[in-house]
């Protein structure tokens, strides 16, 4: 048989998927990280980073990750630093877990402080700044595996700086002969598109956006309040509505903080995109496929690989969480199946109707 070609004949796909183990990365390890890269000398482009990666992440070849398709870095600036100009057609959020600091994007700037988060789109040249008296710690979230996995990640290091993008509403035209003509083909709704069309889509205008954590808290509080019986997580995701219905804070993620009161319990569920939680208030337990795991404030855990029945509760105080999930890169696949209780069937969520939840 040629070497092109792999005979699948008769092939059954295995009874269970082999998910990654969670894995948690407690606030100590966390903080040791923290102070060696504050002790190491300056680099030559001012960017102290570690990535925190999954034991297994090599088995998929290129793209360091804690979760197949997430890398999370944990990024450092002394005070007076700043970073050389970087760019890339991976997408990111940031996340401030120490100190203080600035983004300039795309010619923006962005003053955060703890606990706030922004978001930076493709290929917007971007550089930090750190003008406090403290150390600055981010951890960044990027969709990079899954580029160099496909191996495009386009980055370019010290560029010249980009202007925000402005995208303008295009004009309607009217198409003469057969450039720019959609045409139809038969009864079931199929398209024929020609190539002045598929080389030049619809823009969507893409904006780096900052969300305060004193703004979210006040709006997380009042969720606080909900009763016990409310069947749903009480969180609000950080919307970027160029991701449309895909609902994500970029293209290929979502971004939420949860308030998880004294004593709650969520429902056991499990959902095809992973979930990485990082908790900076509280305390608790996650239950994955049945092994439980305890966490605290400060720590860092792949909570729930994709497709992993799962469930967290908190101890007695109250808990605040960040979670990442490539639920919108999910979504737009068609591959997001969700199933908001166990004993109940799943759903392709955004291609048929989901789930709702008993709140007036």
């Amino acid at each position: 048989m040629s070497s092109y070609f792999m005979d699948r004949s008769g092939w059954t796909p295995p009874e269970k998927l082999d998910l990654w183990e969670p894995i948690k990365i407690t606030k100590e390890e966390i903080d040791a990280e923290i102070e060696r890269l504050a002790s190491i000398d300056r680099p030559a482009n001012g960017r102290r980073q570690s990535l925190i990666v999954h034991p297994r992440w090599q088995e998929l070849g290129p793209g360091p990750c804690l979760n197949p398709g997430v890398q999370v870095g944990l990024e450092v600036l002394l005070p007076g630093e700043e970073t050389t100009p970087i760019r890339h057609n991976s997408t990111q959020i940031n996340f401030c877990i120490e100190g203080a600091g600035s983004t300039i994007i795309g010619g923006k700037r962005f003053d955060y402080t703890q606990y706030d988060t922004f978001n930076f789109p493709s290929m917007m040249t971007y550089r930090h700044k750190n003008e406090s008296d403290k150390v600055h710690a981010r951890l960044c979230y990027s969709n990079a595996p899954m580029l160099e996995k496909l191996n495009i990640h386009v980055i370019e290091d010290d560029p010249q700086d980009t202007p925000l993008k402005v995208v303008e509403k295009k004009e309607e035209k009217k198409a003469t002969g057969e450039a720019g003509r959609i045409v139809p083909l038969g009864d079931d709704g199929a398209m024929l598109m020609p190539y002045e069309v598929l080389i030049n889509p619809e823009p969507v205008e893409s904006k780096a956006m900052h969300w305060d954590w004193d703004g979210l808290k006040a709006e997380l509080d009042r969720l606080g309040s909900l009763d016990k019986n409310y069947r749903g997580r009480r969180l609000y995701m950080m919307w970027n509505p160029a991701t449309g219905r895909h609902n994500g804070i970029t293209p290929a993620f979502f971004a939420t903080i949860t308030i998880r009161p004294g004593g709650i319990v969520d429902r056991p569920h499990r959902h095809t995109s992973a979930a990485i939680n990082y908790y900076f208030a509280g305390s608790g337990f996650s239950v994955v496929e049945g092994k439980r795991y305890e966490w605290k404030a400060g720590d860092l855990m792949l909570s729930a690989p994709g497709w992993g029945g799962h469930n967290h509760a908190s101890y007695d105080d109250t808990v605040y969480e960040l979670t990442v999930q490539d639920q919108p890169l999910m979504i737009y696949m068609e591959s997001l199946l969700w199933q908001e209780n166990l004993k109940e069937p799943w759903k392709v969520l955004g291609a048929e109707s989901g789930f709702e939840t008993n709140v007036a």
